[in-house]
């Protein structure tokens, strides 16, 4: 499972604005004031000119990135965690991978960064990029999401889209590109609104989240994004007594619990029942889990694994989990 919360709140076609600013070649004549600000995590980042050789510190930051139209502006990328969205193939293959999972401090400097982004703290500890105040003492400002703060206290206690919106926004605005954040924002609203109103209304199901593991499952609480989808929909999460966007469940509890529908996260990196056909086959095989209402009457919904992390996957998965519950239930 993924040990770092996520706190705040997209893998089908974008629309063709979205997909053209993803092109790479949009941003090459952009410019911003001297001297633009964003606030990140508590931090006033000072951008003096717009950024050359950012690197996107895992996946779906450089998502983001790309979406905006910005793959000419990345020295570099790293920690794939799926295949990348198809519209965003070919600008993704034009930037730099430096790492599989974080590059150390070292192999970052050298890349000679002049802005590092990060959607989890922990591309910021001193095994991987080193402190955000320390790469600032370089000249590097490095944006930090608010969905995993270094200081807890600033993460919301929920999960919000308003916040990956003003996220795409704060990006927008460093690489002097705020009407096409604009653009992609409101697109993501639409989607988001739509998918909404066309999720059965009052239904009677209980929905469990399910990340990865086997042996102790990662089960979605209420606090996190899956939380957050599930309201949406108008459906209950089966663990929403737990205030924490992800714990260690057992199966006796979730027997306990029984829910009706299981949202499975379907991850590519290999581990113990990351896939979705794992968690299905274990389910099925387990002699707890497979008296589960939900497996005896197939009622899954699978759902890439990064769109239950706050990106601009995140919409996705409110579509495809209305779409899954109206099929099962409308």
């Amino acid at each position: 499972m993924k040990t770092i919360a996520i706190r705040s709140g997209m893998a089908v076609a974008l629309l063709t604005l979205v997909a053209a600013c993803g092109s790479g070649t949009a941003a090459t004549t952009a410019s911003a004031p001297a001297g633009t600000r964003v606030t990140s995590c508590g931090v006033t980042l000072e951008i003096p000119a717009v950024p050359r050789r950012a690197v996107a510190m895992e996946q779906n930051a450089a998502e983001i990135m790309l979406t905006l139209g910005l793959a000419d502006r990345m020295a570099g990328t790293a920690y794939q965690t799926d295949p990348v969205l198809p519209e965003l193939k070919e600008p993704y293959t034009r930037v730099p991978v430096l790492a599989r999972q974080y590059p150390g401090r070292e192999a970052l400097l050298a890349e000679k960064p002049d802005f590092v982004y990060s959607m989890r703290a922990s591309a910021f500890a001193p095994e991987a990029a080193g402190s955000r105040e320390d790469l600032a003492k370089l000249g590097v400002p490095a944006y930090l999401s608010s969905n995993d703060c270094e200081d807890r206290a600033l993460i919301p206690a929920t999960a919000e889209f308003e916040a990956i919106f003003k996220e795409i926004g704060d990006i927008a605005t460093v690489f002097g590109v705020r009407e096409r954040g604009q653009a992609v924002v409101a697109d993501l609203r639409r989607r988001l609104e739509a998918a909404e109103r066309s999720a059965p209304r009052d239904l009677d199901a209980d929905v469990m989240w399910y990340y990865s593991g086997t042996k102790v499952p990662a089960i979605a609480g209420d606090t996190g994004l899956p939380g957050t989808i599930t309201k949406l929909l108008g459906s209950r999460n089966a663990f929403a007594d737990v205030e924490q966007q992800w714990t260690e469940g057992n199966w006796e509890e979730i027997a306990a619990r029984d829910p009706d529908v299981i949202v499975l996260a379907d991850l590519t990196r290999g581990g113990d029942g990351d896939s979705a056909e794992a968690k299905k086959r274990f389910l099925r095989e387990d002699p707890v889990a497979s008296e589960l209402t939900a497996v005896k009457n197939d009622r899954f919904i699978v759902v890439p694994g990064s769109s239950v992390d706050p990106s601009i996957r995140s919409v996705t998965a409110v579509e495809q989990v209305g779409q899954g519950l109206a099929r099962l239930h409308g």
